[in-house]
């Protein structure tokens, strides 16, 4: 009897389903909308001059907790935007296959260089096609739209607020101001009197001569 009600539950969940519309969606022909921090992918950015923000300092790859993150560099050699010698990243490399989004790389980036972006990558039938090179990373830049955050912004996150003042109390006693002393200089210094110094005998003190005891007569007593 009871395995029969289980049965009469079964059909009626699948009853109430029938009608409902489905959700599934035929991806990647159809996308969902996104939300606003969702971040799937990377882009390296250039500078409002147009030269390269990366300047190669291993950042990103030392705190990758997956290990995803190759660069070679840095190598310095003079910039062709300013003229002036700077660091450059010879390459970069980022393995999506084995990254776990954790957006510790874009944290860490003294220039914000490295940012994430919304879009989902396309499908890809083999590994080699999640490996992103340096220049699909600076492909994403012109062709994905940034995720919100960047090193900047993430690391004024990371820093507590002050604590505000506390408000003043009526009728409560005002604190004193704390007294600055004044900076002593070398006139001050000469203008103190100096207070004299105690005379020093320069001869020994005189020591009385000790009395003499006459010997009483007739012997020793």
């Amino acid at each position: 009897m009871r395995h029969f009600l289980d049965a009469l539950k079964s059909v009626a969940t699948i009853a109430k389903s029938f009608g409902r519309k489905t959700n599934t969606v035929q991806y990647p022909k159809v996308l969902r909308p996104r939300a606003e921090r969702y971040r799937a992918s990377f882009a390296l950015l250039h500078e409002a001059d147009g030269d390269e923000a990366c300047i190669g300092c291993l950042q990103c790859e030392r705190i990758c907790p997956s290990k995803v993150i190759a660069i070679k560099g840095p190598a310095k050699r003079d910039s062709p935007i300013t003229g002036k010698k700077r660091s450059y990243a010879d390459d970069f490399t980022l393995d999506l296959s084995a990254c776990i989004f954790c957006e510790l790389c874009v944290q860490v980036c003294p220039t914000d260089a490295i940012v994430m972006t919304r879009e989902q990558e396309e499908p890809a039938y083999g590994r080699e096609s999640l490996v992103l090179n340096m220049a699909r990373l600076y492909e994403n830049e012109k062709t994905k739209t940034r995720a919100w955050g960047d090193g900047t912004k993430l690391m004024e996150m990371q820093t507590p607020p002050k604590p505000p003042k506390p408000a003043p109390v009526e009728g409560a006693p005002v604190a004193a101001a704390p007294v600055v002393a004044a900076p002593v200089t070398a006139a001050a210094v000469d203008a103190v009197p100096v207070a004299a110094a105690p005379a020093v005998p320069t001869s020994e003190p005189s020591v009385a001569p000790a009395p003499i005891i006459p010997k009483p007569e007739g012997g020793t007593p």
